[in-house]
C-alpha cells in the first residue's frame, strides 16, 4: 500500500495504492477502516500524523475512531511487529551499513534464528537494495563523509525490512533526494508491494513518474474527504464538478492547487486576490472550499462504494474490545540487548574519536600547566595555600569537564526514540550501555591521567595510599558530576539549555568549597546549601588525604626567636590537623570516606533521576 501526503496550511493530501494482491494474502494488510471524520479534526493535522496514527506511534489521547487490519483491531505490539522508517535518518553514522543491518538482526531476530541465517537475510537485503558496493562503507557523519544520500535512505529502509514486516511505512523517504535518486527509491518500493508487502508512505510534491505508481487515491482537507477512489479516475470526477486539469499539468499538483483555492483551473470559483484583506479571509475561503468539495463527494458514486464496506465492517467489529497500542515485544534478553547496544556504542566511540581524544588532550595540557604553575610545593605556610589551590582547581576541572555528558541522552534522542518503540531494546539496556561506554574511557582515564601527572608534578605526600586516595576521590568527583549532568540534560531537546543550567548549578556549588569562604562563617539559614556541593566533599576528602600528618613548623628547640614560625600571628597553625581543625573539617578516617559516600549516594540519586526521565519520556508522538 503506497500512501503520499502533503500539508499546505491546514491542508492534506494523501494517494494510497494497493498492491496486486488479495488481502487473504498472509503479507498483505490492508488499513481498511478510519473514522476520519473523528480523528483529522485537529487542523494543523499532518501526513506524519497520519502516518503515526496508522502505526500505533500517535498517543491515542485526544483521538478517537478505530484503525483495523484484514477487519481486525491492531494487534497490541503492532508497532514492533511493522516497520517504520522515519523522516530523519535515524542510522549510525559511524558504522557502516552491513554493521547497522546487523545490529537491527541482532536485536529484532530472536536468538533461536542462527548467526548464518541472519547474514543470509543481510546478504540479502543488501541485493535487494542495491547496496552491494558499499554494503562495508561507513553511512556518514558531519564529520566522516559517507555513502550518497539514496544510499543512506536505502540503508534507513533495510533496517526495517530486517524481520520482513508485513507493513511498512515510510515518512516522506524522498526528503532530500534528487528527482532521479526519489524516483528509484520509489521504483523500489513499488517492486517490494509487488512482492507481497503493504507499503504506506508520505511524500512533498511528487512527481508524475511517482504520481502514477498509485493505484487508489484519497484527498483530505480540513478533517473533510474530498476523494477516495481510484487514483486515474480523480482527474475525471474532478472535471465532473467543474475543474478541469491543464494539459500537460502534473496531477498531484493539480489536485493540491485544486485544494488551495491556487490553481487557474478554479478561477471562476474563487474571489480575486485584490479582495482579500489578510491571510485570515483567504484561509476561511479555503475551509469553505473544502466543505463545497466534501459535499461534491458525499453525492459521488464513490463515497456510497467506500460507506457500503465500512458500513460492513462496523457490524462485523461492534462487539469487540479495543485493543491498547502501548506494549511493547522484544525478541532478545536483557544482556543480549545490553551486549549489542554496548558493542555499537564503543563502536561509535572508536569511529568518532575528535570528543574522546580533545578530552584527552585537554587534560594532559591541563595538568602539565597547573603541575607547572604549582611545582615542588614546599611543607610551610606558603605551601598550604598552594595545596588548596591546587586541589580547587583539580575539583573544579573535572566538574566542569563532565558537563560534556550532558550530549550522551540528547545527540541520539531521536534514535533512541525510534529503535525503543520499534523493540529493539530496553530502556534499561540502553542506559546501563551508554553509562558503561562513558564513564570508563569518558571519566575514569582522564580521571586517572590527570591524576598521575599532578601528583608528583607537585610533590605531595610521598604515600601510595595518598596517592590512590586522590585518584579515587577525583574520579567520585566526575562520576558524581557527570550523573548530575545526566539527570538535567535527559529528555532535553536543546543543548545550549542544559549547558546554561549545569554551569549555574556549579557555579553555586563552587562558593560552598570551602575555599572561597571559610564554611563555618555561613549563617544558619544558609549553611545547608553546602551539603548539596559536590565540590565541597571533594575538597574535604583532598584536604584531610593530603594534610594529615603535615608539619610546617620547624621544631621550635632548634629556632631562634627571630626565626619561629609557630609564634606568628599570621601562621596560627604548625601542623596539618590544626589548618583542618580551622577550617572545621574533622580529621579522622569516617571524616574522610564519608565524603566518598556523600558522593556516591549523590551519584546513585542522580542516575536514577536521569533513568527515570528516559523510561517515562514521551515517546509516542
Amino acid at each position: 500500500m503506497f500512501s503520499m501526503g502533503k500539508l499546505v496550511y491546514n491542508w492534506l493530501y494523501t494517494v494510497i495504492c494497493l498492491p496486486d494482491l488479495p488481502f487473504t494474502s498472509p503479507n498483505s494488510y490492508s488499513l481498511l477502516k478510519m473514522y476520519t471524520s473523528e480523528i483529522f479534526k485537529v487542523m494543523d493535522f499532518s501526513s506524519s500524523r497520519l502516518l503515526d496514527i496508522l502505526a500505533a506511534r500517535k498517543d491515542p489521547h485526544g483521538l478517537s475512531g478505530d484503525v483495523l487490519i484484514n477487519g481486525a483491531p491492531q494487534p497490541a505490539n503492532f508497532k514492533c511487529i511493522s516497520g517504520y522508517v522515519v523522516q530523519d535518518d535515524v542510522v549510525m553514522g559511524t558504522l557502516t551499513v552491513r554493521e547497522n543491518f546487523q545490529f537491527s538482526a541482532a536485536l529484532r531476530l530472536p536468538t533461536s534464528v542462527k548467526e548464518r541465517e541472519k547474514n543470509e537475510r543481510i546478504d540479502q537485503i543488501i541485493r535487494e537494495l542495491g547496496l552491494t558496493k558499499v554494503a562495508d562503507s561507513k553511512v556518514g557523519t558531519p564529520f566522516i563523509r559517507g555513502v550518497s544520500g539514496g544510499e543512506r535512505k536505502r540503508t534507513n529502509i533495510g533496517m526495517e525490512l530486517i524481520t520482513d514486516p508485513a507493513v511498512l511505512f515510510l515518512d516522506e523517504p524522498t526528503t532530500g533526494l534528487d528527482a532521479s535518486t526519489a524516483n528509484a527509491v520509489l521504483l523500489l518500493l513499488k517492486r517490494m508491494s509487488r512482492h507481497g508487502k503493504t507499503i504506506i508512505f508520505s511524500i512533498h510534491q511528487p512527481r508524475y513518474s511517482i504520481f502514477r505508481l498509485f493505484d487508489n487515491l484519497t484527498l483530505l482537507a480540513a478533517g473533510r474527504m474530498l476523494y477516495h477512489g481510484p487514483a486515474q479516475n480523480a482527474i475525471e470526477y474532478f472535471k465532473s464538478i467543474g475543474y478541469e486539469c491543464e494539459p500537460y499539468n502534473n496531477p498531484a499538483d493539480f489536485f493540491l492547487d485544486v485544494i488551495n483555492g491556487d490553481s487557474t483551473a478554479v478561477a471562476s470559483s474563487k474571489t480575486d486576490d485584490a479582495d482579500l484583506d489578510n491571510i485570515e479571509e483567504h484561509i476561511n475561503r479555503d475551509k469553505t472550499l473544502a466543505e463545497k468539495l466534501a459535499e461534491h463527494y458525499c453525492r459521488s458514486t464513490y463515497y456510497r462504494e467506500t460507506e457500503e464496506v465500512l458500513e460492513k465492517i462496523s457490524l462485523e467489529n461492534k462487539k469487540k474490545v479495543k485493543t491498547i497500542f502501548r506494549r511493547i515485544t522484544y525478541a532478545t534478553s536483557f544482556f543480549h540487548q545490553l551486549k549489542w547496544v554496548s558493542k555499537r556504542t564503543l563502536k561509535n566511540l572508536i569511529g568518532n574519536p575528535q570528543a574522546s581524544v580533545a578530552q584527552l588532550c585537554v587534560t594532559i595540557f591541563l595538568g602539565l600547566v597547573v603541575g607547572a604553575i604549582f611545582f615542588g610545593i614546599k611543607d610551610d605556610f606558603t605551601g598550604v595555600q598552594n595545596r588548596v589551590g591546587a586541589m580547587f582547581f583539580m575539583t573544579t576541572n573535572q566538574c566542569f569537564s563532565s558537563i560534556s555528558a550532558i550530549e550522551l541522552f540528547v545527540v541520539e534522542k531521536k534514535i533512541f526514540i525510534h529503535e525503543y518503540i520499534s523493540g529493539y531494546y530496553r530502556v534499561s539496556s540502553y542506559f546501563i550501555s551508554k553509562l558503561m561506554a562513558d564513564l570508563i574511557p569518558m571519566r575514569t582515564l582522564p580521571s586517572i591521567i590527570f591524576t598521575c601527572i599532578i601528583y608528583f608534578m607537585l610533590g605531595l605526600k610521598p604515600r601510595a595510599d595518598a596517592f590512590f586516595i586522590m585518584m579515587f576521590t577525583l574520579m567520585m568527583v566526575s562520576y558524581t558530576a557527570t550523573s548530575m549532568a545526566l539527570a538535567i540534560a535527559t529528555g532535553q531537546d536543546v543543548v545550549a539549555v542544559a549547558n546554561l543550567l549545569m554551569t549555574i548549578t556549579f557555579v553555586f556549588m563552587i562558593i560552598f568549597s570551602g575555599l572561597l569562604v571559610n564554611l563555618t562563617s555561613i549563617m544558619s539559614w544558609l549553611s545547608w546549601l553546602q551539603y548539596f556541593s559536590i565540590p565541597r566533599y571533594a575538597m574535604t576528602a583532598l584536604q584531610i588525604n593530603e594534610f594529615t600528618d603535615l608539619k610546617f613548623c620547624n621544631d621550635s628547640t632548634n629556632t631562634s626567636p627571630t626565626d619561629m614560625n609557630c609564634t606568628q600571628l599570621s601562621q596560627p597553625f604548625c601542623t596539618g590537623e590544626e589548618y583542618l581543625k580551622n577550617q572545621g573539617i574533622e580529621a579522622t578516617s569516617w571524616g574522610l570516606w564519608q565524603n566518598h559516600v556523600a558522593l556516591a549516594c549523590m551519584t546513585i540519586i542522580f542516575l536514577t533521576i536521569s533513568y527515570l526521565k528516559l523510561r517515562f519520556m514521551k515517546k509516542l508522538s
